[in-house]
């Protein structure tokens, strides 16, 4: 995908939380990130029974994440978005995922405010609490913060077989979904719901994955011209890559996704992409019925 270079007046990105977590080791993200806690089974030999169940903890959280650089910190974004090509291809995104979302808030209007773009290794503090890099990219409620271990997309390419920009566009895509979501006020009335009905909690959980979904597919079907040859095959193997039944390999059972099957996240991302309309994203509408 031909993504302009980022405008560091157009973004907003963390200066704190690089390496270690600060007071020790935790992680309950689960809920906003692109893959499920259990790929720490998978790759980072994580047990998924630590993991499992705990969906809103990463909304629930306290603590602080990094200080937040304000707009206009030209030097600051230039140095943490040119640390690697990873970096660069995040904010270059982040770039266009603003300048496509905040106008369609701004014609709704609803406020928006701009996202946080965090880069960590190894482990984090944000605004939702500790993390490590086995809970994947994911995403902070509580401090509209996007939080991005880039060694990530090399565990992406090398062992789930997700190459190309336009995977790694994708991942930063569905966080930035997230953050539609958190903005619209949805994710709070989810949250008042799985807190409501826990035996939902899960089920509802992937219906917010999906959507996510579907608008990272938004994002690019309204930046269509910016599409490469093989940006649209790229996108699907991601999604098929991350779907709950390849990532456990049967080993949970479909009532405890939490993201969503392979055919599930590529029929939502498409529809995105094939629509570019973001009221077509409505995963939840057969329960209103």
């Amino acid at each position: 995908m031909r993504l302009n270079p980022f405008d560091p007046s157009n973004i907003r990105v963390g200066s704190g939380g690089g390496g270690g977590f600060p007071g020790g080791a935790g992680g309950g993200v689960g809920c906003g990130a692109i893959v499920i806690a259990l790929i720490g089974a998978l790759v980072f030999g994580i047990d998924p029974g630590t993991t499992l169940g705990t969906i809103d903890a990463v909304q629930q959280g306290t603590g602080g994440g990094g200080q937040v650089e304000q707009l206009g910190d030209a030097q600051s974004v230039q140095q943490i978005c040119g640390a690697n090509e990873y970096a660069t291809e995040a904010c270059n995104a982040l770039d266009s995922l603003n300048r496509t979302w905040q106008p369609l808030f701004q014609q709704a209007n609803i406020p928006f405010q701009q996202p946080m773009l965090q880069f960590y290794s190894g482990g984090v503090r944000s605004g939702c609490g500790s993390a490590s890099a086995s809970s994947g990219p994911f995403y902070c409620p509580a401090d509209h913060g996007i939080y991005i271990d880039t060694s990530f997309y090399e565990v992406m390419e090398r062992q789930l077989g997700a190459r190309g920009d336009f995977a790694r566009y994708y991942v930063m895509a569905h966080e930035y979904g997230h953050h539609v979501q958190n903005m619209t006020g949805l994710a709070d009335q989810i949250r008042s719901a799985q807190a409501q009905n826990p035996r939902a909690a899960n089920q509802l959980q992937v219906r917010m994955e999906l959507q996510a979904d579907c608008y990272a597919g938004v994002w690019a079907g309204r930046n269509r011209n910016l599409i490469e040859p093989g940006d649209m095959e790229e996108g699907m193997n991601a999604a098929a890559a991350i779907g709950d039944d390849r990532l456990t390999g049967g080993r949970v059972s479909a009532e405890n996704f939490t993201h969503g099957t392979s055919q599930q996240r590529m029929e939502w991302l498409n529809r995105g992409l094939q629509t570019a309309d973001e009221d077509q994203c409505d995963t939840f509408a057969d329960l209103r019925r």
